[in-house]
């Protein structure tokens, strides 16, 4: 057996040196001449550097990351001593070419096995097998009437399996104009230049989606710009509290199973609705607007709640009105209409303004917690979130529990993180012990 060193070849562009992105190969694997060994990348382009010889791969050059130098040592490849004699015969006319250096390395006693070659055979080199950039395709790329066998892996580089990636293209079904079958990036271009239903029964027709710029107006303009505002002037703290709603939810389904044909269903953005009234009315600091500019905070004697409510045009904030005066049922009632009013774009300019505090809540979808942003000039902002059943530690043993987390974001220039911590506090215990929503003290 002997070794033939395979080194780094020059990728042209006239640079010294490349960046190691992938091995295609592992020490000790047995490989075939023109597998693919690794990818290195310079400033322009990936480049996919293939054996010339088939063996045991015993030696890899460093680690994706690493920069390597053009005609340094890349993979050692431990090989039988005539394939390796076949190997050295073709260095001079490789080094010619372009193709990957290699050179031998003889076993010590064993010099008898590997002939040097003839000096005619040396002035006629055979070809290179294998060259580290292949001339462009002119050739428009087809598809291949039948697919590469399950788990057989498409010649391509790291950047053009990319490419068909974000195109949708099964790379298995273009054939490679390059050396061994490799798809080059013309044969990429060639195939989404004519579009044809990928083969084999997918039936999907292989069309990327056109680039498109989407100018930024109405509706969305006015939420990024409202969205800017409250991120820039606003330093949000946010505090996550996990509050457990099981005796809550008891009570809304029976409720709900009482009166909801005649008074309509209740949801939780009622409760929460109530237990934010009751603990403002002991921080009114919290139901309130800061206006920067003039330096003044407004504490609102009144509670007006700001629904957060996604809509075909963008998220808007629908107000509830006078919401500490209202029962559980005009709670919703009004909830639900806004919402539809908001949908379908008929919602008044005062419904859509005014709001001294507001709730965010992503639904169905939930999250485990959130950081809500502030609907500028508020200072404080309730994150509903989604409800999980958990176990939960009684004492004596784990019982299932249902769970929901509350992300409420302040604004620290007007909230103490003390006051708002106390406020989170106020809607976890109103919230956990529901009758304290219906007890005036």
């Amino acid at each position: 057996m002997a070794r033939v060193t395979i080194k780094l070849p020059d990728v042209g562009e006239g640079i010294a040196e490349a960046e190691l992105t992938e091995w295609a190969v592992k020490i000790g694997d047995e490989i075939q001449e023109d597998d693919v060994l690794g990818t290195v990348m310079t400033d322009k382009a990936a480049v996919e550097v293939p054996s010339s010889v088939s063996g045991k791969v015993v030696w890899l050059a460093g680690e994706p990351g690493d920069t390597l130098a053009i005609g340094s040592k890349f993979v050692e490849i431990e090989t039988s001593a005539e394939t390796a004699a076949a190997a050295e015969e073709r260095m001079a006319g490789d080094e010619s070419d372009g193709a990957p250096d290699e050179s031998v390395e003889k076993p010590a006693g064993r010099e008898d096995r590997v002939e040097k070659p003839e000096p005619e055979k040396a002035e006629k080199p055979e070809p290179a097998r294998a060259e580290a950039r292949p001339e462009k395709s002119t050739t428009p790329a087809t598809p291949r009437t039948t697919p590469l066998a399950t788990g057989e892996r498409p010649l391509a580089s790291p950047a053009i399996r990319q490419r068909a990636r974000d195109a949708g293209i099964d790379l298995r079904l273009v054939a490679g104009s390059g050396p061994a079958g490799r798809i080059t990036h013309d044969d990429l271009d060639a195939w989404i230049a004519q579009p044809q239903t990928a083969g084999f029964g997918s039936g999907r027709l292989v069309v990327p989606r056109a680039d498109e710029d989407v100018k930024v107006i109405g509706m969305r303009k006015r939420i990024a710009e409202k969205m800017s505002i409250s991120a820039s002037r606003i330093p949000h703290i946010t505090i996550v509290e996990e509050v457990d709603v099981t005796d809550l939810e008891a009570l809304r389904e029976k409720l709900n199973g009482q009166h909801a044909k005649e008074r309509g269903k209740l949801t939780v953005l009622p409760f929460l609705i109530r237990a934010i009234c009751k603990a403002v009315a002991e921080q009114p600091g919290l139901n309130a607007t800061f206006d920067d500019e003039a330096g003044v905070i407004h504490q609102s004697g009144s509670v007006h709640v700001g629904i957060a409510t996604q809509t075909p045009n963008g998220l808007t904030v629908p107000v509830v009105r006078h919401a500490e005066a209202m029962s559980l049922w005009d709670a919703a009632t009004e909830v639900a209409r806004l919402a539809d009013a908001a949908r379908s774009g008929k919602a008044r300019r005062e419904e859509l303004s005014g709001s001294t505090i507001s709730i965010t809540s992503l639904g169905a979808l939930g999250a485990i917690a959130t950081t809500p942003i502030i609907n500028h000039p508020e200072v404080a902002i309730v994150g509903v979130n989604k409800m999980a059943m958990r176990p939960v530690w009684d004492g004596s043993e784990f019982v299932p529990r249902k769970i929901m987390n509350l992300s409420s974001s302040f604004d620290h220039r007007v909230i103490d993180g003390w006051d708002a911590a106390v406020f989170v506090r106020k809607l976890k215990d109103l919230i956990e012990t529901p009758a304290l929503l219906f007890i005036d003290e």
